[in-house]
C-alpha cells in the first residue's frame, strides 16, 4: 500500500534546488529514536512526542526523542550480548551497539528517562532529583559521556527494554540526513517524563491515532516517518501488543521517503 503526504513547502524548496544545481547528496548521520510508551486507564497506551525549536532541523515539528549516535555511545556496557542485537539490526556489533546506547541515551537527554539499572532484570527509579539533573545536564554539554555516567551510578544500560521498530533514511535531497533507527521502550514505573531539552519547545503525551487524526487535520506538524510509525504503533492494542508486534517486524529494512514534484508536491511511502 502506498501512502501520500502533502509536502511542506520548505522541504519542496530544497527539492527543487538540490534538482536544479545537481547537488551531490551528503552523507546521513548514524540516529536512533525512541516511541516512549505508557498505559492508560483503560488498557490502551499513550506515546511522548516533542516539537521541536523552530532554529533546529525539521524544527517545528512534533517528533520522538532521539538525535544523532556519539562518538562514546560504542563505549557504554549494554549487559546483553551485542552480537544478537547485531543480527537484528543487520550490522556489526560495535555499531549495534552505538546506535541502542544513542537511544537509551537521548532518551534520557531529552524526557529525563533512564532505561539502566543496578542489575540486568532491574531499573533504577525516580531520576528527577537534582544529582541526576546535574549529570542529565553533563551529558547534553558533552562534559560526561553515557558510559561513564552508568560506571560511576554501578549501572547496566537495559538494552532489551528497546524494541527495534524500523529504519528511515532522510531523502537525498536534504541538505542534513539522517540514517535512524526507531525504536519501541515502555516507560519505567516510578520514572516520570520531564520537559528538560532545550530542543524542543512543548512536548506532550498522546494516544497515538489521536496525533495521527491531530496531524491530519493539519493541528500539529508532523513528518511522514514520525506519521507512519504513529500510524503503525495505533493498531495495537496496548503495550505488550506493541512490543510483540515489533518482534516480527524487519527493523533494518531501510525506508526513504520519496518526493513527487509533479501536479501538488506529495511525499511518497511504500
Amino acid at each position: 500500500m502506498v501512502e501520500e503526504f502533502a509536502a511542506p513547502p520548505e522541504i519542496v524548496d530544497h527539492a527543487r534546488r538540490f534538482a536544479a544545481e545537481g547537488r551531490t547528496p551528503v552523507t546521513p548521520r548514524l540516529a536512533a529514536t525512541v516511541l516512549l510508551l505508557r498505559p492508560t486507564d483503560d488498557t490502551g497506551f499513550e506515546v511522548y512526542v516533542i516539537r521541536r525549536v523552530a532554529a533546529m532541523a525539521f524544527g517545528g515539528r512534533y517528533a520522538f526523542p532521539g538525535g544523532g549516535v556519539d562518538p562514546s555511545d560504542s563505549q557504554a556496557d549494554l549487559g546483553i550480548d551485542a552480537a544478537g542485537l547485531a543480527d537484528r539490526l543487520a550490522t556489526d556489533p560495535q555499531r549495534a551497539q552505538a546506535i541502542i546506547c544513542a537511544a537509551a541515551r537521548e532518551v534520557f537527554e531529552e524526557s529525563g528517562v533512564l532505561l539502566a539499572g543496578p542489575t540486568a532484570s532491574t531499573v533504577v527509579g525516580d531520576v528527577s532529583g537534582d544529582d541526576w539533573e546535574a549529570a542529565r545536564r553533563a551529558l547534553v554539554a558533552r562534559d560526561l559521556g553515557f558510559a561513564d555516567l552508568l560506571k560511576q551510578r554501578a549501572l547496566t544500560l537495559r538494552a532489551d527494554l528497546l524494541a527495534p521498530w524500523s529504519r528511515w533514511i532522510t531523502p537525498e535531497f536534504e541538505p542534513r540526513r539522517f540514517d535512524t533507527y526507531f525504536f519501541v521502550a515502555a516507560l519505567p514505573g516510578g520514572q516520570v517524563t520531564r520537559d528538560v531539552s532545550g530542543e524542543a519547545d512543548h512536548t506532550m503525551w498522546i494516544r497515538p491515532a489521536d496525533a495521527v487524526a491531530r496531524a491530519e487535520r493539519g493541528e500539529v506538524a508532523m513528518l511522514p516517518p514520525t506519521i507512519m510509525t504513529l500510524k503503525q504503533v495505533a493498531e495495537c492494542a496496548d503495550i505488550p501488543a506493541v512490543f510483540a508486534a515489533a518482534a516480527d517486524r524487519e527493523p533494518a529494512a531501510a525506508v526513504t521517503p520519496t518526493l513527487d514534484l509533479t501536479g501538488t508536491p506529495t511525499f511518497r511511502y511504500g
